[in-house]
């Protein structure tokens, strides 16, 4: 009976187990300092919305990120540290799906070792693990897709086909950029010698899966006329416009990859496309440089093509370990760890002192960082905004405070009053924000309506408008509050009516 008890110490000691347990490290050691500014104004709206409505689509994100924001309100509360354990434990998944990459390409455990932390200690992991955004999800998604798709090509196994059918089901309810990993992994089964896998059930199979997975939000984006559309085609003009596209090669080396990670995804790359062992792995290399490629063309964001590093990493490791394989043992590992050992703990601590939330705000260390990782400047403020507007609110005469909307025009000014704004007694706000459009402007119309953040555009469209304040932040940090939308009014007797108003009222952002 002893002989089948569950030995812990021997699976700690595994290959297995070690990966898990520096997941748990890597999941451990960013939690405690999720929670030193506050929320990210996209924090804010998207756990806002999810306590509105909970749908299988909105204009901005598929269901799985608001679901999830649901969640952990219920279970911490207006917490960030509560509501980032999703993000910080989704990067714990790539360390790990990385390690298991690099075991199945035929990796030793330093390999392992060396391409899982490798990937933990990049600026976008350390980033994307102290904000829930669908970006951070949607990174673990295409890290798993890359992880079954080596299932499949190591065992030769078919029915692999249904977890890569589950993976890309999972990652289009998560965010639709997947789609430009699934178009790589389409062109590596046609010109790599996996198209007899076209003849077997099972890859359609896991095709039918990956829709039948996606089709309740397919179904919503019909029956809303594919809003979505219109909303990415929208920012990625925005982002094109102001110029957030034009540093995508250079995002690349400094903020998708670390000095080791690129040793690696280069490695990776020529193992995949160049050597005889890559060869039958030769559908992951297609599934970076389809991506690339079309990024390029479409003039997507450096971040996106982030989550396809991993898997070159662990092709890179893999090829290293293969080609260290006849020295000795103890030379093995030291090029293995203790050589890149130096350039990781370096790049780990400038990444750390740079990226992750621990400067005393309004300090010189913090604007530095804050130029660095322009998310933090969006962490700070939230609840002074809903005190602010709450001030705004209350110095209105009882009788228009009956009644009164307030017309927010982002998503901090939407979340933080909506979600801080309860305790000052001030009602859900207005926009035609994203998919608060859909929400309509209230029954009965407002007469008296508090504006928060819009310019002349909007109140224009009023008999008349009262300046009231302006929205100030902590230390005077700019941000998008500071900068864009810095005034609150107070606006009576719409000029037109209501409906017609809000029907040209929406707005993507």
């Amino acid at each position: 009976m002893n002989k089948n008890r569950f030995n812990i110490t021997a699976f700690l000691s595994s290959d297995i187990g070690i990966l898990i347990l520096l997941a748990l490290a890597r999941v451990l050691l960013q939690i405690p300092t999720n929670g030193q500014y506050g929320f990210h104004q996209d924090e804010l709206v998207t756990m806002d919305i999810a306590t509105r409505q909970l749908a299988w689509g909105y204009v901005a994100w598929p269901p799985i990120t608001p679901f999830l924001a649901r969640v952990s309100l219920m279970l911490f509360g207006l917490s960030p540290i509560g509501l980032r354990s999703f993000a910080v434990i989704a990067e714990g998944l790539v360390l790990l799906l990385t390690g298991l990459m690099i075991r199945d390409l035929g990796g030793s455990r330093w390999a392992q070792i060396l391409g899982a932390v490798a990937v933990a200690t990049t600026p976008i992991s350390v980033v994307q693990g102290g904000l829930f955004q669908y970006e951070t999800l949607d990174y673990m998604c295409w890290v798993l897709l890359a992880f079954t798709v080596v299932r499949l090509l190591k065992t030769e196994n078919p029915r692999w086909w249904l977890a890569i059918g589950a993976a890309i089901g999972l990652g289009m309810m998560t965010k639709y950029t997947i789609a430009f990993s699934v178009a790589g992994l389409i062109v590596g089964v046609l010109v790599t010698r996996n198209r007899h896998y076209l003849k077997s059930h099972w890859l359609w199979l896991g095709a039918l899966l990956a829709l039948a997975v996606w089709l309740p939000n397919l179904i919503w984006q019909f029956q809303n006329h594919f809003v979505s559309l219109y909303f990415l085609a929208s920012i990625h003009t925005r982002d094109v416009q102001n110029g957030l596209t034009s540093s995508f090669l250079l995002d690349q080396i400094l903020f998708n990859i670390n000095p080791v990670m690129m040793y690696l995804a280069a490695s990776g790359l020529y193992y995949f496309f160049f050597t005889p062992a890559g060869q039958r792995y030769r559908m992951l290399g297609w599934m970076y440089i389809v991506p690339f490629v079309l990024l390029v063309l479409t003039q997507g964001k450096g971040y996106y093509l982030a989550a396809t590093y991993p898997m070159l990493a662990a092709g890179g490791a893999a090829w290293w370990d293969e080609r260290l394989r006849n020295i000795s043992d103890g030379s093995r590992v030291r090029f293995l760890w203790h050589r890149p050992r130096t350039a990781l703990i370096v790049g780990a601590i400038l990444t750390i002192a740079l990226t992750l939330p621990v400067a005393p705000l309004g300090s010189a260390w913090w604007d530095v960082v804050s130029k660095v990782n322009n998310n933090l400047t969006a962490e700070v403020g939230w609840p002074g905004v809903a005190q602010q507007v709450a001030r705004a609110y209350n110095s209105l005469p009882a009788d228009e405070r009956t009644g009164a909307a307030i017309l927010a025009a982002g998503s901090g000014e939407i979340g933080s009053i909506d979600l801080y704004g309860p305790t000052y007694g001030l009602p859900r706000v207005i926009s035609g924000f994203d998919s608060y459009w859909q929400f309509g402007y209230g029954n009965p119309p407002p007469t008296t309506v508090l504006v928060v953040g819009f310019g002349s555009d909007v109140l224009n469209n009023f008999q008349s408008c009262r300046f009231i304040a302006s929205i100030t932040t902590p230390f005077n940090i700019q941000n998008e509050e500071t900068i864009d939308h810095r005034a609150i009014y107070v606006c009576h007797n719409l000029l037109m009516p209501w409906p017609e108003f809000w029907s040209q009222f929406q707005y993507f952002g």
